[in-house]
């Protein structure tokens, strides 16, 4: 069990690094789409969004490692009534 969650940990945290990744790319067809200034650019002209994402890994991360104990808990009061 801790296997599969240790590789389902493995597979998000690729997955939101990818994420991470393309949120800071820009492309050519956004940029003349949009003219205007958006909240995105006055945060990175502000560089509040490094504070967004890492509020949003500190949470990602405490939710992940409640689970694991949660787990952890319940499969030993699974060997505990066995």
């Amino acid at each position: 069990m801790r296997k599969r969650i240790y590789k389902l940990l493995l597979v998000f945290t690729g997955l939101f690094i990818n994420i991470i990744a393309f949120a800071q790319y820009q492309t050519d067809t956004t940029k003349t789409l949009v003219t205007t200034t958006t909240t995105d650019d006055v945060m990175r002209s502000n560089n509040k969004i490094y504070v967004v994402m890492a509020v949003c890994l500190t949470i990602l991360v405490a939710l992940i490692l409640y689970l694991i104990r949660i787990d952890r808990k319940v499969t030993k009061l699974e060997n505990l009534s066995k």
